[in-house]
């Protein structure tokens, strides 16, 4: 099956991960971190050597199952998730746990396989690789915390996928094929089976994509995860999901105003954090948000744009996760109210951390400025001036809060007087390649250009746009400091659209435990016991009146007559040789007799 899913050709990058990473557990030290970082590297080479084309074709059953989808824009998402394999296994390697590299392992190959499946039930099958696999990383954590957010993790993403599946279904059963189509929604509601089977499809992919309302589970389990945990899905999970939407649903007009909503939104709940990576948790929400309003453009320029955005963002997000992962590995805790003062004793990381900050508040001469703001420019291409306002208002929040007020609480706020230190040399390392991916793609960014779906006609850095920027991004620094006081971190708890599923499950177990168990033991318990187990108990009695006085007692009957049988055979064997003769002399006279009576 291998050789006809993978051949001479095509070798899938996931193979490296989900194959190559069950040996992970057999190495130990040294020889595991070097084991771990080839298989990343051979995956990016794999990527690197793929050429266009459909590959890993496998029947089964009677669908056509395809492994290998390659063209530019899977590629160039491809290129960027085993980009992130090798800067977040570097980042991993003082971690002991097995199970947790495994799980990590499985989660980028699954991303990968989602990347480059050419049908439904390909993607489907990926797609759940990466909510099982990714779940771990949130219970390894192992705190009480964690296992809850785990399981509601999960439980948001069983449903999700049940709702694709069912939409995929529904789409096969009309049209007879798997194979992913370009299935545009129009409108807010379905009106035939075919668009139910289209906008089922689209609720699989957004949430996913954490769009709200369903996108609570992102801030609810990426800050209980892991600190390396955290890293990795911090890149996959809404990247694969955009990459789907680009793929089937681009152009859909609902998507510009939940992702003009979802880039605001992001923004103001994180004003109310105290915790950093829930504080950035909030911002993958709003960075996404620009991703899914620009898909739902569908412009070459905005699909340019959505990619380019992409790949930038799992840099700079990445970096920031990276750098307050240090500082919670380091020093227990990652509330900014808990922090301060660290520029002294950690002050590389702070360097690393504000890279991260200038690079997803678009500065100039950054990564996030060369993406964000050819997304932003697309809006006003096709004069869609609410979005383009909307958008550039979402961009100076995630400048005043990631930007300015994470940095700050961190490094420069009241020292806390916390003993501190530089994290571990291989999280320094990989926060490092970050930094330097997400200076250098803001300087060198045509390279990254060259990488994207369509030919790109745009130049981030005209005199217009750069002055335009960085007047938005100074203002905004200023009221930084003139309201400082009103965003001193204080601990709060902010609860979105979380507390719907929160009280809703609530609500289900006192339903079960109190009218519905009280129903089934007053009611359902009576009937049972009238129906069903008084008879029952009326069968077992008559039975076991029948198995004591008719068979104990035939056997016993038996018995008794074998034993009689047995004494009188037992006096036959006297021992004397004349009562034998006698017996034999007996026994011949009796068989004479019978034959002259019974001719």
């Amino acid at each position: 099956m291998i050789s006809e899913i993978f051949n001479i050709q095509f070798m899938h990058p996931s193979a490296y991960y989900i194959i190559g990473g069950l040996l992970i557990p057999l190495f130990k030290g040294r020889i595991r971190q070097g084991y771990m970082l080839l298989l990343s590297l051979l995956a990016f080479f794999a990527v690197v050597n793929m050429p266009h084309g459909i590959y890993g074709v496998y029947e089964f059953l009677s669908w056509e199952l395809t492994f290998g989808n390659v063209d530019k824009l899977s590629k160039v998402f491809a290129y960027i998730f085993t980009i992130m394999g090798v800067i977040g296994v570097i980042y991993s390697f003082h971690v002991k746990n097995d199970g947790e590299h495994l799980s990590s392992f499985y989660y980028i190959g699954g991303s990968l396989g989602v990347t480059l499946a050419g049908d439904f039930l390909t993607l489907f099958f990926f797609w759940e690789i990466m909510a099982f696999s990714s779940v771990f990383l949130v219970w390894y954590r192992k705190t009480p915390s964690s296992i809850d957010s785990g399981f509601r993790y999960l439980l948001w993403h069983v449903t999700g996928g049940l709702i694709l599946f069912s939409g995929i279904m529904i789409h096969y059963s009309v049209s007879g094929d798997l194979s992913i189509q370009y299935l545009p929604f129009h409108g807010w509601w379905p009106t035939d089976i075919q668009s139910l089977a289209t906008f089922l499809i689209l609720i699989g992919f957004i949430v996913n994509a954490a769009v709200p309302p369903f996108g609570a589970w992102l801030p609810d389990a990426y800050p209980a995860a892991t600190v390396t945990g955290a890293v990795f899905m911090s890149a996959f999970t809404t990247k694969t999901a955009v990459y789907a939407l680009i793929r089937v649903c681009a152009g859909s007009e609902i998507l510009i105003i939940l992702g003009v909503v979802m880039a605001i939104y992001g923004v103001v709940y994180a004003v109310l954090e105290n915790d950093a990576r829930r504080l950035l948790a909030y911002h993958i929400i709003s960075q996404v948000g620009y991703m899914v309003a620009g898909t739902g453009l569908g412009t070459q320029m905005a699909i340019n744009g959505v990619v380019a955005h992409a790949f930038c963002h799992i840099l700079y997000k990445s970096l920031l996760f990276m750098g307050t992962g240090s500082v919670l590995y380091v020093t227990g805790t990652a509330k900014l109210s808990e922090l301060g003062g660290l520029y002294k004793t950690m002050p590389r990381t702070m360097i690393y951390t504000i890279i991260g900050g200038l690079a997803i508040s678009a500065f100039p001469l950054f990564s996030g400025f060369v993406s964000k703001s050819m997304t932003v420019a697309a809006f006003g291409e096709e004069h869609i001036m609410w979005a383009f306002i909307g958008l550039m208002l979402a961009s100076a929040g995630t400048f005043l809060h990631t930007g300015l007020k994470v940095p700050y609480f961190i490094w420069f706020g009241k020292d806390r007087g916390i003993k501190a230190h530089e994290p571990p040399w291989n999280m320094e390392l990989a926060m490092i390649i970050g930094s330097i991916f997400c200076i250098g793609l803001g300087i060198f960014y045509k390279p990254l250009y060259a990488l994207l779906p369509y030919p790109v006609h745009f130049e981030p850095y005209t005199a217009y746009h750069t002055w335009e920027t960085l007047q938005i991004l100074l203002f905004t620094q200023l009221g930084f400091f003139l309201l400082l006081k009103k965003l001193w971190c204080e601990d709060t708890i902010s609860m979105d659209t979380d507390w719907f599923p929160r009280k809703g499950a609530k609500a289900f177990m006192w339903f079960v435990n109190k009218p519905l168990a009280s129903f089934e033991y007053n009611f359902i318990g009576e009937v049972y016991e009238f129906i069903i187990q008084k008879p029952i108990l009326r069968m077992a009695k008559w039975f076991k009146w029948v198995d004591t006085n008719v068979v104990n007692r035939s056997f016993n009957e038996l018995a008794n007559l074998t034993l009689l049988w047995s004494r009188i055979l037992q006096t036959i064997q006297s021992g004397q040789i004349q009562h034998y003769a006698m017996i034999m002399v007996a026994g011949v006279l009796t068989l004479i007799v019978i034959v002259i009576i019974l001719p």
